[in-house]
């Protein structure tokens, strides 16, 4: 498997990639850490203790690394909670909503990283 082929297989955006990123061994790199740097961990956490600073800190963390990348469909999904806790914004959802997207991202990333996985041991054989 090619990184573009990941790149269609988890709907993202190569060109956005690489328009920040500049060259495909680094959206190499990145994209294979991705799995295993924490961002979806920090959320999970946030949406356990419902504080509104983590949220909005670990929402707005993995929305950044996850435009880096250009994982669009999961920075729409993270920009929700990043809204919903940004400081000065009116909270609209309930924490039963918060959960059931913070769970809706948590199977999509798990989607994404199962994928890059893949391509990973694709590439080491």
């Amino acid at each position: 498997m090619t990184l573009r082929e990941l790149y269609q297989a988890i709907d993202g955006d190569y060109d956005q990639a690489i328009s920040v990123l500049r060259l495909e061994k680094l959206i190499d790199k990145h994209i294979r850490k991705l799995p295993e740097n924490g961002v979806m961990e920090g959320l999970l956490a946030a949406g356990q203790s419902m504080d509104p600073t983590q949220l909005f800190d670990a929402a707005h963390a993995m929305k950044g690394v996850c435009a880096n990348l250009g994982l669009k469909r999961l920075v729409e999904a993270v920009s929700e909670i990043t809204e919903e806790f940004r400081p000065g914004n009116t909270r609209k959802l309930s924490d039963e909503d918060v959960n059931e997207r913070i769970e809706a991202i948590r199977r999509m990333y798990d989607n994404t990283t199962g994928k890059i996985r893949q391509y990973a041991e694709s590439c080491n054989t």
